[in-house]
């Protein structure tokens, strides 16, 4: 059973109560007395005067009475009787809860009364001047950025490299690469953008040429039948590499150059064939299975969210980085639009719209029954304690309330009757 909790604000609140409760009792025994005394003084023979006050005393208590019973059905039984409808609120409160919940669910949580509230508010022109203010731009910012932090540090990075690299898997397996990069080939070859690639190579051919002739002869020589002289083995292996570092040079030297042009029709051919050839296309598919299955490449996959997630927080924690400087900067200038163009201030009231019609829709009663639920959970006489503490005084002027007015309506009534009678 959950109850209120009764602080101390609340029983100062309760004292204040019972100084009413004393008030208005001590005004019923005070009419009360004056009833008793107008009695007596007109049995006494003290003139008519005494009749009126009588009856205005009568009726004050009969008032008085009235509402002292009101007030404290609501709370508890008076006298301690087992009247009917009595205690109201102890017993009756899981009654008084569901209608709360339903009365909050029909009047409040209708997708009618809440898109008609949040168009009159004008969410849009109302959000877009906050925004554009540079100081809550950069709250908004900061704020963006210490959940982006929190959302980061919660998160497992193994969890989340195992999805990366999963889902990276899976696309690079599911899409089939060779025409794509067949038609890459065939529009760098078209452009003469490899033209660069293959002057680095002979460039640095050339170099090594120069720096490794010994190696390149020895090589040669190395290769040489037996039987052969060592003379005609050297003579040769000079011939290949003046001859090799002739072709190269020339290479190197002559865009036009043969072995050029043979370079462009060999990646031209295998460009057309990336595109058309089926042998050539399940070779490259048969590459990029191997190449993604290689624990190398998988450590690569799964490192890349480490050095992404570093990256972000590093940046979330400058206020002067560029992912928070472009932040910023969008978050304003999106408020100067908002300001400023009325169909995207339409669009976002719409989303506003639609998204809390959505929620109140879905999830009024699971809303509702919260109430419900709450209210039904409460200790009821803890329940009734507290409420009386809170609105008990006012409670008492009711019962002041109806003491006058009772007085002034019995003199009223007896006026009128008496004038009427004669």
């Amino acid at each position: 059973m959950v109850s209120f909790s009764y602080t101390a604000a609340d029983e100062e609140k309760s004292r204040g109560v019972r100084r009413m409760k004393s008030l208005a009792t001590a005004l019923l025994l005070a009419v009360a007395v004056i009833y008793a005394l107008a009695t007596w003084a007109g049995n006494a023979g003290w003139g008519p005067w005494t009749r009126y006050v009588a009856a205005a005393a009568e009726a004050g208590m009969v008032g008085a009475l009235a509402d002292w019973f009101a007030v404290t059905a609501l709370f508890r039984r008076p006298l301690g009787l087992p009247i009917p409808h009595t205690a109201i609120i102890p017993t009756k409160k899981d009654q008084l809860g569901a209608s709360l919940g339903q009365f909050v669910g029909e009047n409040f949580l209708s997708a009618d009364v809440v898109r008609g509230r949040l168009a009159a508010l004008g969410i849009g022109s109302r959000l877009g001047g906050w925004l554009a203010n540079p100081a809550h731009a950069d709250r908004v910012t900061a704020e963006l950025s210490t959940a982006l932090r929190g959302a980061l540090t919660v998160l497992r990075d193994s969890d989340v490299q195992a999805v990366v690299g999963e889902a990276i898997t899976r696309r690079a397996e599911a899409a089939e690469i060779a025409p794509g990069l067949g038609k890459t080939l065939e529009k760098i070859v078209a452009d003469g953008a490899h033209h660069r690639a293959v002057d680095l190579v002979c460039t640095r051919a050339h170099d090594w040429l120069v720096t490794h002739g010994e190696s390149v002869m020895d090589a040669v020589q190395g290769g040489a039948p037996g039987w052969t002289p060592r003379f005609v083995d050297k003579r040769i292996g000079e011939r290949v590499y003046k001859e090799l570092l002739r072709f190269v040079t020339e290479m190197r030297d002559m865009p036009a150059h043969p072995a050029r042009g043979a370079i462009d029709r060999f990646l031209t051919d295998f460009a057309a064939d990336l595109q058309a050839d089926t042998d050539t296309r399940a070779r490259v598919e048969r590459l990029k299975s191997d190449l993604l299955a290689r624990p190398e490449v998988q450590d690569i996959i799964a490192s890349a969210w480490s050095s992404v997630r570093n990256l972000i927080i590093a940046a979330a924690e400058d206020d002067r980085s560029q992912l928070r400087l472009r932040a910023r900067a969008s978050l304003i200038s999106l408020g100067k639009r908002l300001s400023t163009d009325a169909r995207l201030q339409s669009k976002v009231e719409g989303w506003a719209e639609d998204a809390a019609a959505y929620v109140v829709t879905t999830y009024r009663t699971e809303i509702t029954s919260l109430i419900t639920d709450t209210v039904a959970g409460w200790d009821a006489t803890q329940t009734s304690k507290k409420i009386e503490a809170n609105i008990g005084r006012d409670l008492q002027f009711i019962r002041i309330n109806g003491t006058v007015v009772g007085a002034l309506a019995g003199l009223l009534i007896y006026t009128v009757s008496h004038g009427v009678g004669g």
